[in-house]
């Protein structure tokens, strides 16, 4: 594993794009934790995976990793970014909409305003992911966007969600509608269950990893 690329967020905290390299015409994986600050899980669980199999990852695929995408709300525990912005709610996307600054889903003063956002795309547009992984919590479903049914039924199988293709409340802005419905990279938001202490979250998750690795 090693750092393929990085930047600082507004409060001079370091994002990473950690990677493992796959076989010879593998597929490319992207995994992201922690796009809301209260969601620590991601970040827990993708450092463990990686620092338990940083000698070996058993993976025909290439896996990247960005544990933290906001540390700057992971450091205070709150869902946005050190500017107010949620993350999931500024990308590009034709259904952007600018809402109230007051709003807990203000999605910034323009769409890919947040240095994290920017981050994220350029990730997507050099890499060029095949398949992609966010983590999420508290609502226990595999939700999926674009041509991601057949892989979201196999996260389901591991974890014991349900899946969805709608989260069933309007979310302009968001992820999986600019990579997975607008861009059709398959794209899964796995909404980890809050309630369980995170060391339950391992051996479902890292099972998670390791189909993606070699799907």
């Amino acid at each position: 594993m090693q750092i393929l690329k990085k930047t600082f967020s507004k409060n001079n905290n370091e994002i990473q794009l950690i990677g493992a390299e796959g076989a010879e015409g593998a597929k490319t994986i992207l995994i992201i934790g922690v796009f809301h600050g209260e969601e620590p899980q991601g970040k827990f669980l993708i450092e463990k995976y990686i620092s338990l199999k940083a000698e070996q990852i058993n993976s025909k695929n290439s896996l990247l990793f960005i544990s933290c995408l906001n540390p700057d709300g992971f450091a205070v525990r709150k869902r946005q970014n050190s500017n107010g912005v949620d993350l999931n709610r500024n990308f590009p996307t034709k259904n952007w909409i600018k809402a109230e600054k007051t709003s807990e889903y203000y999605g910034g003063e323009n769409s890919a305003s947040e240095i994290e956002t920017k981050f994220v795309i350029q990730t997507l547009a050099e890499f060029s992911p095949d398949v992609i992984l966010t983590l999420h919590a508290p609502y226990k479903v595999v939700n999926y966007d674009g041509p991601a049914k057949e892989i979201a039924e196999e996260i389901s199988k591991i974890i014991g969600y349900r899946t969805l293709n709608d989260i069933g409340y309007p979310t302009p802005g968001n992820f999986g509608n600019y990579a997975g419905v607008e861009r059709k990279i398959p794209t899964i938001t796995l909404e980890l269950d809050e309630e369980k202490e995170l060391e339950e979250l391992i051996k479902p998750v890292f099972k998670i990893f390791d189909y993606l690795g070699n799907y």
